[in-house]
């Protein structure tokens, strides 16, 4: 038997969790926000099962680049996106929202 739990998600965000901890922040008002937080923190997106658009943590992406972090959309699995330091991260929520 198999048991369902509803989500409104259209989709997940997978943020490199070790890109995230090389940086030790970087995002949010201050600087001083992981990029998940920050983009849990935008309207819309959020790890609640009633956000349009799950952020999820992950382990390790294997891409490891310096002063960013890698995230996967998965609404679009073959492009991934290396989102640097201190970027805008409400421009970004945005992008992934489709309003711009």
């Amino acid at each position: 038997m198999t048991n369902e739990v509803r989500a409104r998600w259209g989709g997940a965000l997978l943020v490199c969790g070790k890109c995230s901890k090389k940086l030790g922040g970087g995002f949010g008002r201050k600087g001083k926000q992981s990029l998940a937080k920050a983009l849990r923190d935008e309207p819309g997106l959020g790890k609640g099962r009633r956000a349009a658009l799950g952020v999820i943590e992950v382990r390790c992406l294997g891409v490891c680049p310096r002063g960013a972090v890698t995230m996967v959309d998965t609404r679009v699995p073959d492009r991934w996106r290396l989102v640097d330091a201190g970027a805008d991260v409400a421009a970004l929520a945005g992008s992934l929202r489709g309003e711009g």
